[in-house]
């Protein structure tokens, strides 16, 4: 029997896992974490009846594929799709934006009657066209720019891109990744009854079932050719090695040039020269409501510490956490930015004061 090993048991790890092992493969997957889920797992304190992501998650109801296993797992009545609001903060104030009335109202009342016609022409044809291939020949900014005009992108689009991005890439975020966001957003967004993590166990019990292997606290130092001539791969983890036919690794290009040292030189030059993006978070526990949103996009230029402050209890009622109140404060940041040096005081000291402007 082919013997496959799968390195990562978030959602990609895990997809691979279950189809696999339904196609008849022998299957063993290595993961770091005590649990699976990646960064979509999450945490539960003991009086609470629900889980919470380490990392703020949810579905979109146009996640056709995500609910399309969902169902297959006979899960649906499962999934729910609340209506949060999400807001951005604009002239000091939090403005809503994410239906197409809201839309309207702010921008009549902001911009000039011929920005407000651009704003919405390209807001359509960005929801209506299934041509992303020429959007791949130019950046963003460079295109929103030129269609929505400066006055709305320098408002409202190039805050969100900067916040996301910065500035410093600005030149180089594609703008079909702008048209995918756009395309497929939703104003409900769903979650699975009892969290994430709740989904994440029942899809790694479903896998075990078909005859999967899971190690948990598990890191995977190496991969290699094995020194016999049979061509199969070797396994060095934190407990030994273990000998497989083929290897799917899930892990960043980064990890996956330290774990293989065997690769091709400039296959390996390619994923080291890949750019990529950090996530600081930092989760509060409050005794009340802080607002009436859900997400809070905030830009830079703003003075707030991070980018964006997600008030989850919005979403999924406090009563699922005992009554408590829990925010998220957000960034996503270059691996060399000095958050992700400091201890949680320290970010604290940082992150907290803001939420006086909430």
């Amino acid at each position: 029997m082919t013997r496959i090993a799968i390195i990562g048991a978030g959602m990609a790890g895990l997809s691979a896992a279950y189809d696999l092992t339904r196609a008849g493969y022998q299957v063993v997957i290595y993961e770091v974490l005590p649990q699976p889920g990646g960064i979509a797992s999450g945490f539960k304190a003991p009086h609470w009846d629900w889980s919470l992501e380490k990392f703020y998650h949810h579905w979109f109801q146009s996640d056709k594929h995500m609910l399309g296993l969902i169902e297959e797992l006979g899960w649906s009545e499962d999934v729910i799709f609340p209506r949060p609001y999400t807001v951005v903060y604009i002239d000091g104030e939090f403005q809503p934006l994410d239906s197409i009335t809201e839309a309207a109202k702010f921008t009549l009342k902001h911009f000039p009657i011929w920005d407000v016609a651009r704003f919405g022409v390209v807001g359509l044809y960005l929801r209506l066209t299934p041509w992303w291939q020429p959007l791949e020949r130019t950046t963003a900014d460079a295109w929103m720019r030129k269609w929505v005009g400066e006055r709305v992108y320098n408002a409202l689009w190039r805050p969100l891109l900067v916040g996301k991005f910065g500035e410093e890439n600005l030149d180089v975020v594609n703008m079909a990744w702008l048209w995918a966001r756009l395309k497929t957003r939703t104003t409900r967004l769903g979650t699975f009854k009892g969290g994430f993590q709740a989904f994440f166990d029942r899809f790694a019990a479903v896998i075990k079932g078909q005859g999967g292997e899971f190690h948990y606290n598990t890191r995977v130092q190496r991969i290699h050719r094995s020194r016999d001539e049979s061509g199969r791969w070797t396994l060095v983890t934190d407990y030994g090695e273990a000998t497989f036919d083929a290897v799917i690794a899930t892990s960043s290009p980064q990890t996956m040039a330290q774990m293989t040292p065997e690769l091709p030189d400039d296959y390996t030059a390619k994923l080291r020269a890949l750019k990529s993006m950090g996530a600081v978070v930092m989760i509060a526990s409050l005794k009340h409501k802080l607002t009436n949103y859900y997400w809070h996009n905030l830009p830079k230029e703003a003075g707030f510490p991070y980018l964006a402050m997600v008030e989850h209890t919005n979403f999924v009622p406090p009563e699922h956490y005992g009554g408590d109140h829990l925010i998220y404060m957000g960034d996503y940041l270059p691996p060399d930015h000095p958050y992700f040096e400091m201890s949680q005081d320290e970010l604290a000291d940082i992150f907290l004061p803001a939420l006086a402007r909430f």
